[in-house]
């Protein structure tokens, strides 16, 4: 029988929709922290095969998730193509930063990423070994402009300020780095497929700050040209695409980069994004995270308002952002038993 998630993701509206969460390994679980622990920092996590397969199946036991999605990071390709990528406790990612044409020339080709992303890979074939049968794997990577946006301030930021003033300033180095990590991605994506994963996905975290034609230039179209490539090597490959914070641009995005499916924040409501996306396919979401944390009545109510709400076309329910630190691992049971029991 094919997987729930597989069936959504090819248009099929199913009576209960599958459901996983985006960072459903992470800290809430005290498994994780235990293994996390054990890995010693962060980045060894996601570079040690066993490990890292170990914090991605251990919501797949708990829970029974419809699919589990690969343990890694966004920003690995960054170090991939030759930046320095570390952690700060309690603060999050830094990169050394590229904001010039040396810093780009600098960088290693796309084709050059395997000798470090090799775990990554190794993960993943884990991983299609160990899972439960029925359990779908996606392998994921960060859209370019995301990735881009920390590549050129070397952290994250509140508005992606150091990003969009190197577009302003200097076109070419900026578009010849979204180039860059286009190519890199395509390959990264299709050596997860190679590996095993049945579902890749697109992790564009702040496509939101993308304005007008910025927006059709930096998130649709590197968008469309990995989906494509992706699909040119593995036919039948589906894609799921999360353009965050979007609003309006969630419109037409499904049709404008050939995804299989749109993933939505919870800055949209279910109803809106019902009648204006699921249009065009598959959705997924969009329970916002903080039910995970207060639980009780209102996630109750809040879940079953979007299964209702996509219940006319294909869904695959999810939180509309990453599953946060202090949610109660007891709350997600409540998710899921509401999802499936109704």
């Amino acid at each position: 029988m094919t997987k729930l998630i597989l069936r959504a993701l090819a248009g099929e509206t199913l009576p209960t929709p599958p459901v996983w969460m985006m960072r459903q390994a992470g800290r809430y679980l005290p498994e994780y922290r235990a293994t996390r622990a054990q890995a010693g920092d962060f980045l060894s996590l996601c570079y040690t095969p066993d490990l890292a397969a170990e914090v991605t199946l251990q919501p797949i036991r708990r829970y029974g998730f419809d699919a589990a999605i690969l343990f890694a990071d966004i920003l690995l390709i960054c170090q991939a193509l030759g930046a320095d990528l570390w952690f700060e406790t309690g603060e999050g990612p830094r990169l050394s930063t590229v904001t010039d044409a040396a810093g780009l020339a600098a960088l290693k080709p796309a084709g050059a990423i395997h000798d470090t992303l090799a775990p990554v890979y190794e993960t993943v074939r884990i991983l299609s070994r160990d899972l439960p049968r029925e359990t779908a794997l996606i392998g994921f990577a960060g859209a370019p402009w995301t990735v881009a946006t920390y590549m050129i301030a070397g952290r994250g930021t509140p508005d992606q300020g150091p990003a969009h003033a190197l577009k302003s300033t200097d076109r070419a180095t900026f578009t010849g780095l979204i180039d860059l990590i286009t190519e890199a991605t395509i390959i990264y994506l299709s050596e997860q497929v190679k590996a095993g994963a049945e579902v890749v996905k697109l992790f564009d975290s702040w496509a939101g700050s993308l304005k007008g034609q910025d927006f059709t230039d930096f998130a649709v179209k590197p968008t469309a040209r990995i989906i494509a490539a992706l699909k040119a090597r593995h036919p039948g490959l589906p894609v799921i695409a999360f353009p965050r914070e979007a609003g309006p641009g969630y419109i037409g995005f499904a049709r404008a980069t050939g995804a299989d499916c749109v993933a939505l924040d919870n800055s949209v409501t279910p109803e809106w994004a019902a009648e204006h996306v699921q249009k065009d396919g598959c959705v997924q979401g969009n329970l916002a995270p903080g039910h995970m944390v207060t639980g009780g009545e209102a996630l109750v109510r809040e879940t079953r308002r979007v299964v209702q709400a996509f219940s006319g076309g294909p869904h695959i329910f999810n939180l509309g952002h990453g599953i946060t630190p202090d949610a109660d691992p007891a709350h997600v049971q409540l998710m899921i038993d509401t999802i499936r029991n109704g």
